[in-house]
C-alpha cells in the first residue's frame, strides 16, 4: 500500500505579499542543507485516519498549536520515492520562536546500529513565495504552485 502523508501549507499576508511558513528537518543529514531542504509541516497518515485530522495532528507534533481556521484542499502530490502528500492551505500565523517539535530516533551514521535522538524539526521560518520556492524540497514545489494558483 502506498504511503500517504498529510500536511499544511500555512500562509499569511504581509505588506510585501504572501509569506509561506516552512520547517527544516532536524538531524545531521539536513544540518547544512538549505536550498531544497525545507518542507511544509506534514507526516504519515495512520490507517483509517481522516486526512484533515492527520494534517492538524502532524502540524501540532512537528511545530506546535495549529492556528485556527478552515483548511482548503490543495490536492494530492506524488513524490519521486512513491509517497503521496495530501496538502491543505491554511491562512494564519505562527511564531517560529515558539517551535516545539517532537523527537525521533535515527541510526547515525546510517546502518551503523548507533541510535541518535534528534528533533524532527530543528527550525522554522516565514518566506516570500519566491524564497519558499527555492527552499522547498523539489517534490513539494508543486504544492506551492497549486496554492499560488488558488491564491490569485
Amino acid at each position: 500500500m502506498a504511503t500517504i502523508s498529510a500536511g499544511i501549507l500555512l500562509y499569511r499576508r504581509a505588506a510585501t505579499g504572501l509569506e509561506i511558513f516552512l520547517v527544516h528537518p532536524g538531524g545531521p543529514f539536513w544540518a547544512k542543507k538549505d536550498e531544497a531542504g525545507w518542507s511544509i509541516p506534514k507526516g504519515l497518515v495512520e490507517p483509517g485516519e481522516d486526512l484533515l485530522a492527520a494534517s492538524r495532528r502532524e502540524f501540532a507534533e512537528e511545530v506546535g498549536p495549529v492556528p485556527p481556521g478552515d483548511l482548503r484542499p490543495l490536492g494530492a502530490f506524488r513524490q519521486s520515492g512513491g509517497k503521496t502528500i495530501v496538502a491543505f492551505a491554511l491562512e494564519g500565523d505562527f511564531d517560529p520562536a515558539a517551535l516545539v517539535s517532537n523527537t525521533i530516533e535515527i541510526d547515525w551514521p546510517p546502518r551503523s546500529g548507533r541510535k541518535l535522538t534528534i528533533p524532527e524539526i530543528d527550525r522554522a521560518g516565514w518566506f516570500s513565495t519566491e524564497a519558499a520556492a527555492l527552499r522547498l524540497h523539489l517534490g513539494q514545489r508543486p504544492i506551492l504552485a497549486a496554492f499560488l494558483a488558488l491564491a490569485r
